[in-house]
């Protein structure tokens, strides 16, 4: 089970990442604040990796968000209520790079955040 994250995001990359992984949103971060999962093949079938948007480092500039191509980023506010669970798992991730969605992938499907 996922730990409560109360500390503001600001803007977060939800679920259609997931297998895409499309860096159209990294160029344009001007704090350099998105980054891919560990083991992130470039270039190659990603899996069940994605991207992440540091809590801490983003500025909120929304630049990121008209660059992706699936519509995987949103600001917290406006994120969708089928995907809340995705506050976390950004947040969560830079607690703990080393754990991917794939480490993760049995529980997320036990809780029906992914299929």
């Amino acid at each position: 089970m996922f730990a409560v994250y109360t500390d503001p995001m600001t803007y977060v990359i939800a679920q259609p990442c997931i297998g895409t992984c499309d860096t159209a949103c990294v160029p344009v971060c001007p704090v350099e604040c998105i980054y891919p999962e560990e083991g992130y093949p470039e270039g190659e079938d990603t899996g069940r990796l994605q991207l992440y948007i540091h809590p801490d480092e983003c500025i909120s500039c929304g630049a990121c968000e008209p660059e992706c191509p699936v519509e995987a980023i949103f600001d917290e506010d406006d994120l969708p209520s089928k995907w809340q669970k995705w506050i976390e798992i950004n947040a969560q991730y830079f607690d703990d790079p080393k754990v991917t969605l794939e480490d993760r992938w049995d529980e997320l499907v036990a809780d029906g955040v992914v299929g």
